[in-house]
């Protein structure tokens, strides 16, 4: 019996914000992967050691977390006024899925410092010194951002001053602003709240008729309030990923949301669309300890905000998640804003299991709708090794 040889692909692993993944060019993908399909879905759970029963993801490249299970793809734009297309899969852990309907916010930190080393981005675009401005097509959910990446001596600047609360050192600052981003989800019509109200009674079994606010903005996010599930809103990882109960009850509360919102037409469907939407629960703030052992003053926040992704309670916050929240903390009434304090704001700072953060939003009611024009946040981003990665000729 022969066996296969293995094939290396040209591949960066990057951190981007508090997320790790594999990047490639697309150009540089074997033939068949180059279109998607499950060739590619194949091909990649190769590469991120998945699906693995484990839960290690110890022959891959994968770190055994949502934050960590993640691969993005990009090319030269075709699209005025863009200079590169990026798609990004999140790699479920233990199922041989890959989920393509959202964006990693995160990870978008990380792609115009790719893009910009890999030659992606017009060169004639680009300062020796300075800020070079990265326009970027986010096709998971057709949506530009627009990455600020700090440049010196021709290259990428990677290292800085710059702190972000769930990243242990500090490195260079990049500015995001998502335009727009308000998802057009399938059966939201394209609008920011689907059920075309800022509040709803959420109706889930075990659980009662809950308040919650559904928006589309970042990435479809289900909001509840803390105490309505027995939570104070300060919780760590541990308080929730090690209660199978409680895990079991937040996939229960999701699915169900996301039927409300349209974004699946039965039940059954939740388990095969694992990124979206994410789960979160809020609370007024209050002194808390951080997961790196940092008291964070209640004063020093104006909410408290937890999120869930692919099933666990995140380490720190998704970037998509944090638009949804500074969308929602923009308009009057959600229970993001409420929680808050109420008003109109352009920008919220909260608390999250690793620290906190800011981002900023401009949202606006036009003919009693609500449209955000756009969303903004700083992270950081580096590249941590490059070359290839290898896999089984036979994978794909």
């Amino acid at each position: 019996m022969s066996a296969p040889p293995q094939i290396r692909i040209p591949a960066t692993y990057m951190r981007g914000g508090t997320s790790k993944g594999v990047f490639f060019r697309l150009e540089d993908l074997p033939e068949r992967t180059q279109a998607p399909g499950p060739a590619r879905d194949a091909l990649l759970l190769r590469v991120i050691g998945s699906p693995d029963p484990y839960g290690k993801q110890i022959d891959g490249m994968g770190g055994a977390t949502s934050s960590t299970s993640k691969t993005v793809i990009l090319s030269r734009s075709t699209r005025p006024d863009h200079d590169v297309e990026y798609l990004f899969g999140q790699v479920s852990i233990d199922k041989a899925f890959v989920d393509w309907t959202g964006n990693c916010g995160n990870l978008s930190a990380a792609v115009g410092p790719f893009a910009i080393a890999q030659g992606i981005v017009d060169p004639a675009r680009v300062p020796r010194d300075g800020i070079a401005v990265v326009r970027i097509w986010q096709a998971n959910i057709g949506k530009t951002i627009v990455a600020h990446v700090p440049m010196t001596g021709g290259g990428v600047q990677e290292t800085g001053d710059f702190d972000l609360d769930g990243v242990t050192f500090p490195a260079a600052e990049v500015q995001l602003e998502f335009m727009d981003p308000a998802a057009e989800e399938e059966g939201s019509g394209g609008a920011m709240f689907p059920t075309g109200n800022v509040v709803d009674d959420l109706e889930v079994p075990g659980l009662g008729t809950l308040k919650a606010t559904m928006i589309n903005a970042g990435i479809p996010t289900i909001f509840v309030n803390a105490e309505a599930i027995g939570y104070m809103g300060t919780e760590l990882q541990d308080a929730v990923n090690s209660d199978a109960k409680a895990l079991a009850m937040f996939e229960t509360l999701r699915a169900h949301g996301a039927l409300r919102m349209g974004l699946i037409r039965s039940l059954d469907e939740a388990a095969r669309r694992q990124h979206t939407p994410k789960i979160a629960f809020v609370a007024k703030p209050r002194d808390y300890v951080a997961s790196s052992g940092r008291r964070v003053a209640g004063g020093d926040v104006d909410l408290l905000v937890r999120a869930l992704s692919m099933g666990k309670l995140h380490h720190a916050m998704m970037g998509t998640a944090a638009v949804a929240i500074g969308t929602a903390a923009a308009i009057p009434g959600t229970l993001v804003n409420v929680a808050a304090g109420g008003g109109t704001r352009s920008a919220v700072r909260f608390g999250h299991p690793s620290g906190t953060l800011r981002v900023g939003a401009e949202a606006r009611e036009v003919d009693g709708q609500w449209t955000v024009t756009r969303a903004s946040m700083s992270r950081s981003a580096r590249v941590l090794m490059e070359g290839w990665v290898r896999v089984p000729a036979d994978a794909f």
